[in-house]
């Protein structure tokens, strides 16, 4: 087993997972608790091989957007080369249920280019300041699929995910699919997650990795986010296998907060954060009404 980063990562050769025993693969779940993504080299998974390794960490998805590879086996999806995820993401947290892990197996990949950057949430969550992380234990975000064409599919999930294996928390928003925090006024949702979207993806929360045809990349999706770095020309042979496992629904600290309700004020008493030129007195409403 070697790391591959300082934050997460690790890979691990010299093991077979379609001749894993149970030992075997339960010392390989955890080290896939540890190091977060596990990356196996060498393998060749048959359909069928990996969809049972899906199995032995829960029930496969089958994800209502994405190719599948035959009607024989519609759990295993296919990413080919035009398809881009060049976006940080957590996969499908659109859903009540986002996945526990995702099981990827690399058939053709370009000759340069393609790497996957995946980011620890952990550590992301750990590195904000005390009064940053007391606040954001309270709040909660919505998800919505609006990336796939469906904005009505949605779900609303804490800013911060307790592990529900090991207790520890987490950052649980990504660029993708969280649109807002609604115990916020709109522009404080989105100052506030635009800082946590880059907050979440600096380099020192990373590992990248370079796939090899026949590589096995399994990550826990409940605590990480990752990208496929878009480098290689439009065109370029690449063919991607994946197997998703689902998961629980995220909790988190107890909501200290309703969601946000603007003060609706009368028409005959609401004030304006603005005075008119030359006068100390805020404009009302009636005000502006008899100046048109």
């Amino acid at each position: 087993m070697q790391p591959v980063s300082g934050a997460l990562g690790a890979e691990v050769r010299a093991v077979m997972l379609a001749e894993l025993d149970d030992a075997g693969f339960e010392r390989l779940r955890a080290l896939w608790l540890q190091h977060l993504v596990l990356f196996l080299p060498g393998q060749d998974l048959q359909p069928d091989e990996h969809v049972a390794l899906a199995r032995r960490f829960g029930q496969p998805e089958i994800h209502p957007f994405i190719t599948k590879l035959d009607d024989e086996h519609p759990e295993i999806v296919v990413l080919g080369q035009d398809t881009r995820a060049d976006i940080f993401h957590t996969d499908v947290t659109f859903s009540r249920t986002p996945p526990l892990t995702a099981i990827l197996h690399a058939r053709i990949m370009p000759e340069s280019g393609g790497d996957t950057i995946f980011t620890n949430q952990h550590l992301a969550y750990e590195g904000l300041s005390a009064p940053m992380r007391d606040m954001l234990d309270g709040l909660t975000a919505v998800h919505t699929a609006a990336s796939f064409g469906h904005p009505e599919i949605r779900s609303e999930h804490p800013v911060v995910r307790i592990h529900p294996e090991t207790g520890r928390p987490s950052l649980f928003v990504n660029r993708s699919f969280t649109r807002f925090i609604p115990q916020l006024s709109r522009p404080e949702s989105d100052s506030l997650l635009g800082y946590l979207f880059s907050w979440s993806e600096q380099p020192q929360l990373q590992c990248r990795y370079r796939w090899s045809p026949g590589t096995i990349g399994i990550w826990d999706n409940r605590c990480t986010q990752h990208l496929a770095v878009n480098d290689y020309p439009p065109g370029t042979p690449r063919r991607i296998e994946r197997v998703t496992v689902l998961g629980d629904e995220p909790r988190g600290g107890a909501a200290r907060w309703g969601h946000y309700e603007p003060e609706m004020l009368s028409a005959s008493t609401a004030v304006y954060a603005f005075s008119q030129p030359g006068s100390a007195r805020p404009v009302t409403v009636d005000d502006r009404q008899n100046s048109i």
